[in-house]
């Protein structure tokens, strides 16, 4: 089981200017003081402390805070989302802008990934065949990168992914945290209800098939 660092200060919300803003002295830091162990991917949290397992360590180190000054507003109040979760804004790889208000009213798997986690790549295939499957069926699908620009244009070249994703950057880990991800690691994905409320919360990599009983349990 992971070791769990102190919570950190309370979440900042992305604005539409700053999605997607993580400098790439800090991705390099996430990317190199990172740790697997059963398929997630540890990384640093807000503060620049690694995070370590009972079998794997990293040794700790300072990154930039990147993150605003938090905002008032809960993003989430017993696991029901809230007006403020649903105004959050990303800049998109293709320099289009990312409102989650599109997929409000829609039961929706959200799911936070990054190209230096090699669990997150290694499931993105499976990320898109569940979207190919069920957005037919009313589904909305949504990746967001704790990650910058450069590297996920370059990821995308490589690998076809047909669902929206969002530039969340470093501060995009403070937002996982309010969803539920108290270890910061990654991969991490939330199932959402069209009533807005969570149902399913996945830590490490997950799999279609995984995610289609979700689904079908949802409705």
């Amino acid at each position: 089981m992971p070791n769990k660092l102190p919570r950190p200060t309370p979440p900042a919300l992305i604005s539409r200017r700053q999605a997607g803003v993580a400098g790439g002295r800090a991705l390099l830091l996430l990317a190199g003081l990172s740790a697997t162990a059963g398929g997630v991917w540890f990384g640093l949290k807000r503060h620049g402390a690694a995070v370590t397992t009972d079998q794997a360590s990293a040794a700790p180190a300072s990154a930039p805070d990147t993150t605003a000054p938090s905002a008032s507003a809960p993003l989430i109040q017993t696991d029901q989302l809230t007006a403020a979760f649903w105004q959050q804004q990303f800049d998109t790889p293709k320099g289009g802008q990312l409102s989650l208000a599109k997929a409000q009213g829609k039961p929706t798997l959200i799911n936070f990934w990054a190209t230096w986690c090699p669990p997150c790549v290694k499931e993105m295939p499976e990320l898109d065949h569940f979207h190919r499957e069920f957005t037919p069926k009313g589904w909305a699908v949504i990746g967001l990168a704790i990650d910058g620009p450069t590297p996920v244009k370059e990821f995308l070249t490589k690998v076809a992914v047909g669902f929206d994703l969002g530039l969340a950057g470093f501060g995009g880990t403070e937002l996982a945290q309010a969803l539920g991800n108290e270890s910061g690691g990654l991969p991490f994905s939330v199932m959402i209800d069209a009533k807005g409320k969570v149902r399913h919360r996945k830590m490490g990599a997950t799999h279609f098939e995984e995610l289609a009983t979700w689904a079908r349990q949802i409705g």
